[in-house]
């Protein structure tokens, strides 16, 4: 997987307490029972490592973890 995943799984990982191995490109932020306050709480962390700006859209219940890399990589490189 790319580098921004890796950073991904990292925040999850340290702020979440998820386990990196039982994390998986396919899982959801739902199947990972991330409620909406930790999504918000996960989209500024995001915001903050990787400087861009997200939405509810690009980062939500139903989101795999490899779309939101995937979002944040193409929005990174519009920047």
């Amino acid at each position: 997987m790319s580098n921004v995943y890796d950073r991904l799984v990292k925040l999850l990982t340290e702020g979440f307490g998820l386990e990196a191995d039982e994390l998986n490109p396919d899982d959801t932020f739902g199947h990972l029972e991330m409620d909406s306050l930790a999504l918000v709480e996960l989209t500024v962390a995001a915001e903050e490592e990787f400087g861009v700006a997200l939405t509810n859209d690009e980062v939500g219940p139903d989101s795999t973890l490899a779309q939101a890399a995937r979002v944040i990589e193409q929005k990174s490189v519009a920047a």
